[in-house]
C-alpha cells in the first residue's frame, strides 16, 4: 500500500538504549519507540489531496488497517517507528534537549512520483523525549493543527501537511489555561506529513554537546537527502545555509501576507526546509495590530507578535549559524554564514515589497517613489490599527474600490466598531484619494489589478473563532464543520457561493472567548 524507505534511521546512528523512558539521549539522532495503543480509534477526517499524493484513495483511508496504523495501534509493512533528538532556544533562552516528546515517526514514504514524505503521528504516546508529559494530544488542538496545515497549503504558504485526524476513544487530562484546573478532554492523533521534519534544533543540540563528528554526518545526510541539488556543489555547506535562509524568508513573507501569527517561534519550531511547522497557539490577525500575539505565554513580552516575526526568524537563523560555526573544518570563518544571513535580508525585503505591492494593487513599489509608497502603506497600517480594522476584510474590499470614485464606504464592513468607522471615515477618505492617484499612475487596467490583488488577498482564512466552532461541535460528536472548513479552505482566494459566513470577521462574542482570541501552549 505504501512504499517505505527509512533513510533517517538507516543512515544515522540511533539510541543504544531501547527502553522507552525519559532520559538524555547522546551520540544519537533518534530513538526507537512504539506508539501506545488506544482504545477506540475512529477516523474523523482526512485530506484527500495529501492522501492522493501518497497514493491512497478513499477506500484505503477508510480501511480498518489504515485507521489502526494512523492511530498507532498497528504498523503497516515497512513502518519503523522512532522519535528524534533535538534541542532549541525557547523564548530567547537555550533549553537543552527537547526532542519529539509526543511525535512518533512511522517512516519515510516514497510515492509514485519519487517524492519522499516523512509520516509522523502527533499524540501517539510517550517517547524518551517526553520529559514529564504523556505524549498525547487533545481533540481541540488536533483539529486546529489538522485544519490549519491544509489551510496554509491551499493559501500557498510553505507548510507541513496533515493526512488524517483520528479520535482515540480515550480521555487526556490537560490544564488548558495553566490555572490549576486540569480537566479530562477527548484525545486525538494527527498524522503529519512533510518531506522532512528536520528543525534548526536538530543541528543545535549536536553543536551544543560538542558532537562535531556526528554534526557533520547529520549535515551531510541532510544535504544528500533533502537538498540533493547541492551534493556536487564544491561550496555546498555555505550554499546550503544560504538556501535555508532564503526558504525561511519566503515562509515569513507568506505569514505576513495573509496575517498568520505562529505564536511560538522557538528554534525547535523552525524547519530547515522553510516550512510552517508545529501548529500550537497560532492565530490570524483580526483587527490589525502588529503587536498582537495569540500565545498567552507570550502576552507580556510579545516576543512572537505579528510584526516581530521577520526579526525573530533572523534571530533564529543566527542561532543556527552559531551552531554551524562549531564546525571549524567546514566554516573556517564566518563570512559564509554572514552571507547567508544577508541573503535572508535581501530575499525578505525583495519578496515583501513584491507581495505587498500586489496586495495594494501596484505594479511594483517604484524605486523612485519608494519613500512615498512607504509613507502611503505605513499610513494606512497606522489607520487600520487605530480604527480597529480587520486585515483580511480590508484588503479584500480594497480590491473593490472604484479608482475613479474611491469612496471609503466600501471598507465599512472591515470595521469592528461602528463609532470608529464614523470617527475615522474622513481620514480613510483622504487616504483613498492618495491611493487612487497612486494606482492610476500605474496605468494598469482595473480588471488586471483586481485579479492580481485577489490572488494574494484571501477571502477565507482559518480564523480562530471558526476553528473553535468546529471544535465545539466535534465535542458533541458533530464533525460536519471540520469537513466544511476543510472544503472552504481549499479555495481561499475565490468567492464561494453560500459561504459568506466563513468570510465574516470575528464576531463580538469571540473577542475574549477561550480558543477564539489567545491560546496557551497546552495541547
Amino acid at each position: 500500500m505504501l512504499n517505505f524507505d527509512n533513510r533517517f534511521i538507516r543512515e544515522l546512528p540511533g539510541d543504544s538504549i531501547s527502553t522507552n523512558e525519559t532520559r538524555q539521549v547522546t551520540r544519537a539522532c533518534w530513538s526507537s519507540v512504539t506508539p501506545t495503543r488506544v482504545a477506540a480509534p475512529n477516523m474523523l477526517a482526512y485530506s484527500r489531496e495529501m492522501a492522493a499524493t501518497l497514493g491512497l484513495d478513499d477506500a484505503a483511508m477508510q480501511s480498518n488497517e489504515m485507521v489502526n496504523a494512523l492511530s498507532g495501534n498497528e504498523l503497516l509493512s515497512g513502518m519503523q517507528p522512532y522519535a528524534t533528538c533535538y534541542g532549541g532556544h525557547q523564548f530567547g533562552h537555550w533549553a537543552g534537549q527537547l526532542g519529539d516528546g509526543r511525535a512518533i515517526y512511522l517512516g519515510e514514504v516514497v510515492n509514485a512520483a519519487g517524492e519522499r514524505w516523512e509520516m509522523q503521528l502527533k499524540g501517539a504516546g510517550p517517547t524518551p523525549y517526553s520529559r514529564r508529559a504523556d505524549g498525547r494530544a487533545v481533540l481541540r488542538s488536533s483539529i486546529r493543527e489538522f485544519l490549519c496545515s491544509e489551510a496554509m497549503h491551499h493559501l500557498g504558504i510553505p507548510t507541513t501537511r496533515a493526512l488524517s485526524l483520528v479520535a482515540t476513544g480515550e480521555k487526556v487530562v490537560r490544564d488548558m489555561f495553566y490555572n490549576g484546573n486540569p480537566m479530562p478532554e477527548q484525545g486525538a492523533i494527527v498524522c503529519r506529513v512533510a518531506p522532512s521534519f528536520t528543525r534548526f534544533g536538530h543541528v543545535e543540540i549536536l553543536a551544543a554537546r560538542g558532537e562535531s563528528d556526528l554534526l557533520l554526518k547529520f549535515i551531510d545526510f541532510t544535504i544528500d537527502r533533502d537538498f540533493p541539488h547541492l551534493k556536487s556543489n564544491p561550496q555546498k555547506y555555505s550554499v546550503w545555509f544560504a538556501e535555508i535562509c532564503e526558504r525561511t524568508a519566503h515562509m515569513i513573507v507568506g505569514w505576513m501576507q495573509v496575517g498568520y501569527v505562529h505564536g511560538v517561534m522557538n528554534t525547535d519550531n523552525m524547519s530547515i526546509l522553510g516550512l510552517t511547522i508545529d501548529y500550537g497557539p497560532y492565530g490570524w490577525v483580526d483587527n490589525f495590530d502588529p503587536g498582537w500575539t495569540p500565545n498567552t505565554t507570550d502576552a507580556n513580552g510579545k516576543r512572537y507578535a505579528f510584526g516581530r516575526q521577520p526579526e525573530i526568524a533572523r534571530w533564529n537563523l543566527e542561532r543556527l549559524a552559531d551552531a554551524l560555526a562549531e564546525l571549524g573544518s567546514v566554516f573556517a570563518d564566518d563570512a559564509a554564514l554572514r552571507a547567508g544571513l544577508e541573503r535572508y535580508d535581501e530575499i525578505y525585503n525583495n519578496e515583501f515589497n513584491r507581495v505587498f505591492a500586489q496586495k495594494f494593487g501596484f505594479r511594483k513599489l517604484k524605486r523612485e517613489l519608494q519613500n512615498d509608497d512607504g509613507e502611503l502603506i505605513n499610513g494606512i497600517f497606522a489607520l487600520m490599527q487605530n480604527a480597529e480594522v480587520d486585515m483580511t476584510d480590508f484588503f479584500r474590499q480594497l480590491s473593490e474600490i472604484q479608482i475613479s470614485n474611491p469612496s471609503p464606504d466600501v471598507l465599512r464592513s472591515a470595521f469592528y466598531v461602528e463609532e470608529k468607522w464614523r470617527q475615522y471615515r474622513p481620514e480613510f477618505a483622504a487616504w483613498l484619494t492618495r491611493y487612487a492617484a497612486r494606482v492610476s499612475a500605474d496605468a494598469q487596467p482595473d480588471a488586471i489589478r483586481v485579479e492580481a490583488m485577489r490572488q494574494v488577498n484571501p477571502r477565507y482564512v482559518l480564523r480562530n473563532y471558526l476553528a473553535q466552532q468546529a471544535i465545539d461541535l466535534a465535542g458533541q460528536g458533530d464533525m460536519s464543520m471540520i469537513h466544511e472548513l476543510l472544503d472552504v479552505m481549499r479555495n481561499p482566494y475565490s468567492t464561494q457561493t453560500g459561504r459568506d459566513a466563513f468570510a465574516a470577521k470575528r464576531p463580538d462574542w469571540a473577542r475574549h472567548k477561550a480558543g477564539c482570541s489567545m491560546l496557551s501552549c497546552s495541547s
